[in-house]
């Protein structure tokens, strides 16, 4: 498998080349075109349990898509909002994926959702994350260019929830207010992310929220 990203970082579009016999599972939605030899199958990866604990408790697709390729060709695939896109390697590995920012990845990689208890809960980040593990490609999407950050062990760090794309499953996490209950309530930052190393964290330059907050009251209102 080869792939390409074009247009980074705001229209992000991942052109990915297979081979014979080769495939690669993306979200539904996510295809923009395809070869004509390319075969696409959609089924609930995981089983119907599977499907519905991504649907209503991942906040991911009900189904996904497999795209084969029966002869050389290339599928392509980009984000649901203008943003980026990044490829990771995954070597026998466990990455943490929130809720949206899953794109793609080969079909050697599963896909599960993991509880997140309380923290995930007041996060607003929804009550599971995503929990990637294998070997393979994978691509990630975001709204807005992806950061990466690299922790050091016990080294701390602050997200915005509404930030948040990923993290090594090695990165604790707890959801903490940003300052005091002033702060928390009106500062326009809410709750925060303190992330302790060590590994690697991906966080998205703009937030779905915040737009939408600034959107709303932007639309001509019904009289």
């Amino acid at each position: 498998m080869k792939h390409e990203i074009l247009y980074k970082p705001s229209y992000s579009l991942a052109v990915i080349s297979l081979d014979r016999g080769e495939d690669i599972t993306a979200e539904a939605g996510a295809m923009v075109s395809m070869s004509p030899t390319i075969q696409i199958e959609t089924k609930m990866r995981g089983g119907l349990l599977g499907g519905l604990t991504r649907k209503f408790m991942g906040g991911e697709s009900f189904f996904l898509n497999t795209f084969r390729a029966e002869e050389p060709g290339e599928v392509t695939l980009a984000p649901a909002l203008p943003g980026d896109v990044v490829h990771l390697e995954l070597n026998n590995e466990v990455l943490m994926v929130q809720s949206g920012s899953y794109m793609a990845c080969s079909t050697d990689i599963s896909i599960d959702t993991q509880w997140g208890g309380a923290k995930t809960f007041f996060s607003g980040e929804g009550l599971f994350l995503l929990r990637l593990e294998g070997k393979g490609d994978l691509f990630l999407s975001s709204y807005g260019a992806i950061h990466s950050k690299d922790l050091g062990k016990g080294e701390k760090y602050i997200v915005d929830t509404g930030h948040m794309v990923a993290f090594d499953q090695s990165v604790d996490y707890r959801v903490t207010r940003v300052g005091g209950l002033k702060s928390t309530l009106f500062s326009g930052e809410g709750l925060v992310v303190e992330m302790t190393g060590p590994g690697r964290v991906y966080i998205q330059t703009r937030s779905s929220d915040a737009f939408l907050s600034w959107l709303i009251p932007q639309l001509p209102r019904r009289r």
